[in-house]
């Protein structure tokens, strides 16, 4: 049954809330929903960007209270 994690990267800077990301990505089984927590405002270029690149799901992408949250279902 699929996941679903929080990986919270608050309060680091680029590239630290990928590298978080791609680390419970590695772990994270097909289908898991990851949903990161940043306040580095490059987080909502670049995250979305690597999701493509790599081919897994942006399930949402959206800025509440100064905080980013990308939701990212891995697909492969």
């Amino acid at each position: 049954m699929p996941e679903e994690k929080i990986v919270d990267a608050r309060d680091t800077f680029c590239p630290g809330p990928l590298m978080e990301l791609i680390s419970f990505m590695k772990r994270a089984e097909i289908g898991d929903q990851l949903e990161l927590l940043s306040t580095d405002e490059g987080s909502a270029n670049d995250v979305p960007e690597w999701i493509s690149k790599v081919g897994h799901e942006l399930v949402s992408n959206e800025k509440i209270d100064d905080v980013w949250h990308i939701k990212v279902r891995k697909a492969k």
